[in-house]
């Protein structure tokens, strides 16, 4: 999104459809107005259909640039996917994004497919998207098959593809393989290693690409009240402690046996106890978390490391006033 907001970071916000549409797209349009470059709506099952609420969304905005994120190749086939944000990229006259990772392995698990998570799929899947939408018919054999299969409309500008993940495999093949980079962290230490294993993967990016992207796709939480903010958080520092690797555990001390019951506690539909189960530490180490002030700190420590930050969830007690307080932080805080 550099060619979007050139003069400065890139600032984008995760929308979470565990809400109604319509107040998905009311938050859209919030983001617009606040000055926000893009928002990723999430994909879980157990959410509402996100290719439907950026369908109404497309509506409701003029220049936020919009897309799923962070879809993953298993629960739908990838030239299904494809087609879906080639019709985002339709409805908005250009305007699509497209997020694309292994998966939550938390609700992958209720699903059978927890298995199938990897790079290889993800690769496969978002080089299959590319030349579906540059209009070539396409047969492929390995994650998935595909038989002369294509795409009955053009689609619309170029749709950039941006990778969710945190391992380090991943970060070198979106360093050379996408356009940007959608690490799941918040923490300047998390990021600066991020820094180092895409830069490690930009070393063999082809030289005819696009400029790469390395954004925060961070749990942000904001209020007047620093410890609602906090208390606001413990949901998705749940669900990101639960799928942390080992070794970003044993960066910020947290204890693998604990975050793997947490992830256990969240497969069973015990929310509750896995969010209680969540400590200051985690908050501290995988949640922008606090008043205004705080969180303008902690995010100027995130731009030291990437070129933006999206706003991922719970984005604070009060998502639309939460919004805007993000925004006026993000803007103080490069």
């Amino acid at each position: 999104m550099r060619d979007i907001a050139p003069d400065r970071p890139t600032l984008g916000v995760e929308l979470t459809p565990e809400v109604p549409i319509p107040t998905v797209v009311d938050r859209g349009v919030i983001a617009e107005d606040a000055g926000y470059d893009g928002a990723f709506i999430s994909c879980h099952y157990n959410n509402r259909d996100p290719f439907a609420a950026l369908a109404r969304l497309a509506g409701q905005t003029d220049t936020l640039h919009i897309g799923p994120g962070v879809a993953n190749p298993y629960e739908l086939h990838p030239v299904t996917l494809a087609s879906k944000t080639a019709t985002v990229a339709e409805l908005t006259n250009g305007r699509a994004l497209f997020g694309i990772g292994p998966g939550d392995p938390s609700t992958l698990q209720n699903l059978g497919l927890t298995d199938e998570r990897g790079l290889r799929s993800v690769l496969e899947a978002f080089k299959s998207a590319e030349d579906l939408w540059a209009g070539e018919r396409i047969t492929h054999e390995g994650t998935f098959e595909a038989n002369d299969a294509g795409l009955n409309f053009s689609v619309p500008g170029e749709i950039p593809v941006y990778i969710g993940g945190e391992g380090p495999h991943m970060c070198r093949m979106s360093g050379k393989h996408a356009d940007g980079l959608l690490f799941n962290g918040s923490h300047p230490a998390d990021l600066a290693w991020a820094s180092d294993r895409v830069a490690e993967g930009i070393e063999d990016r082809p030289s005819e690409y696009d400029e790469f992207e390395l954004l925060a796709y961070a749990s942000v939480s904001v209020a007047d009240d620093a410890e609602a903010a906090r208390e606001a958080a413990r949901p998705p520092v749940a669900y990101i402690t639960a799928g942390a690797a080992p070794p970003v555990l044993d960066r910020h001390n947290i204890d693998a046996s604990l975050a793997k019951s947490i992830g256990k506690k969240i497969g069973a539909g015990d929310f509750s106890e896995a969010f209680e189960a969540v400590t200051p530490e985690m908050i501290d180490a995988f949640c922008i978390a606090g008043d205004l002030t705080a969180v303008t700190d902690q995010m100027a420590g995130v731009l030291e490391q990437t070129d933006g930050i999206i706003v991922g969830s719970p984005i604070g007690p009060t998502p639309e006033q939460a919004i805007e307080l993000a925004a006026t932080a993000f803007e103080q805080a490069h």
